[in-house]
């Protein structure tokens, strides 16, 4: 449930989108990278987010949506977890589209959480008495990436301040619980 609280967050939360969203422009644009989908979509892998800021983000996002569009999103996510619990008791890999993709397109674009941002650029992340771990980025860019000298995209700034807002938000709202939820269990009817 979305809550008054919730604004202080969520426009953290925002400004630091911004940050990552103009830092995945600057990197593409290094590599002459432009994301126009792919037979390996990142819309169809199954990305667990940790995160309860993202996720009411999301939902707020979703409130905004007239109801037949939010009924054929959460039908969506009914089949996508529907699916992906058939595949947990055979071990098949599974891919399928996020509920939010319509026709190619995320329907809470401007919602959606950190991962769906910052896929698919080649980066590094450093963890805590680590050293740095690059990434090569998706296939679909390969060939640029593989091109062009590296072009620094350090996610771990953005981890570390995305860290920072969820244990505030968690203290402001008196919730330690964990979470591991793909976009389709957040989104499913309540």
């Amino acid at each position: 449930m979305i809550s008054p609280t919730d604004t202080p967050f969520f426009k953290r939360l925002t400004a630091l989108y911004a940050r990552m969203d103009e830092a995945w422009k600057t990197a593409a644009a290094h590599y002459g990278f432009v994301c126009r989908g792919c037979p390996e979509n990142c819309c169809e892998t199954e990305f667990y987010h940790h995160t309860h800021i993202e996720r009411n983000y999301l939902l707020s996002g979703l409130a905004t949506l007239a109801l037949p569009m939010v009924e054929t999103i959460q039908a969506k996510a009914v089949d996508v977890c529907k699916a992906r619990a058939a595949t947990e008791v055979t071990g098949e890999p599974l891919r399928v589209m996020c509920p939010l993709n319509s026709d190619g397109l995320c329907q809470l674009y401007r919602f959606r959480p950190m991962i769906c941002r910052l896929h698919g650029i080649p980066h590094e992340l450093t963890r805590p008495g680590a050293i740095p771990s690059r990434q090569p980025g998706c296939r679909a860019g390969g060939h640029l990436f593989d091109s062009a000298s590296y072009h620094q995209f350090d996610r771990t700034p953005f981890y570390t301040e995305m860290a920072q807002i969820e244990m505030d938000y968690r203290r402001a709202t008196n919730n330690q619980t964990r979470l591991k939820l793909t976009i389709a269990e957040m989104v499913l009817p309540r």
